[in-house]
């Protein structure tokens, strides 16, 4: 996907409140921007640091920039969780992703399983049905690895659980891991942050779920997957 109108370049100067990014622009111009993620952020919050904003002309908006991109120990990167599930629905168009290619059907944040959840994506072929769960990636600690969540995720815990219960009554499920950073090889389950979702992760690959990464370019211009990245669900240490 590419970003229209381009995007405007500033400084961070704070993110906080979750939602919120003080930033200033070349010229001098301080003011607060949309922040479209809610983890922790982790190396990518850094003051000083280079980002990359949206602007909205909705006069309904409070913040009328949306910051998309920053520049993160040398690389950019995408934080805009709200991206991950339309690059993820590209990159299957596109073939990329070969275990999810050949389904006819794609349908959108349809509510499933016993807890009122919504997937994130859902391929269907007729009766046959396969339900793909999608994690927006930002987090890299060294040499090419990136790790997800950057904090702990009960939530996402549970959708593996979901996950693993659609699997059990017969259909197939995937969790795609959507990399926004072109300098990751290989993605893991950071257990020392979320030990949990390690465990819940692993069991969800023995019972039949696919878990799969994709890797992304990403420029000032745009953000396309465009490799498959490895899985390492090796317990560290």
């Amino acid at each position: 996907m590419e970003f229209e109108p381009a995007l405007i370049e500033a400084t961070l100067l704070r993110r906080y409140k979750r939602f919120l990014a003080d930033v200033r622009t070349p010229d001098g111009r301080e003011f607060t921007a949309h922040c479209p993620n809610t983890g922790s952020m982790m190396g990518c919050m850094e003051p000083g640091s280079r980002v990359w904003l949206s602007h909205s002309t909705d006069p309904r908006r409070k913040y009328a920039h949306t910051w998309q991109l920053v520049q993160a120990e040398g690389a950019l990167v995408g934080i805009n969780t709200g991206l991950s599930n339309r690059l993820v629905e590209e990159a299957i168009g596109s073939g990329l992703i070969a275990e999810l290619a050949g389904w006819p059907g794609l349908r959108r944040e349809v509510r499933y399983g016993d807890q009122g959840s919504r997937i994130d994506l859902l391929l269907e072929d007729g009766e046959r049905r396969c339900y793909v769960e999608v994690k927006n990636v930002t987090a890299a600690v060294s040499e090419g690895v990136a790790i997800f969540p950057d904090a702990v995720s009960a939530r996402g815990s549970k959708h593996l659980e979901e996950l693993m219960l659609m699997v059990r009554e017969g259909h197939q499920a995937a969790l795609v891991f959507c990399v926004q950073r072109g300098d990751v090889h290989t993605v893991r389950p950071a257990d020392a942050i979320d030990p949990l979702y390690g465990q819940r992760l692993r069991e969800a690959a023995q019972a039949g779920v696919r878990v799969l990464a994709c890797g992304a370019r990403v420029w000032p211009g745009g953000v396309v997957l465009e490799r498959v990245l490895d899985v390492d669900l090796s317990r560290a240490g």
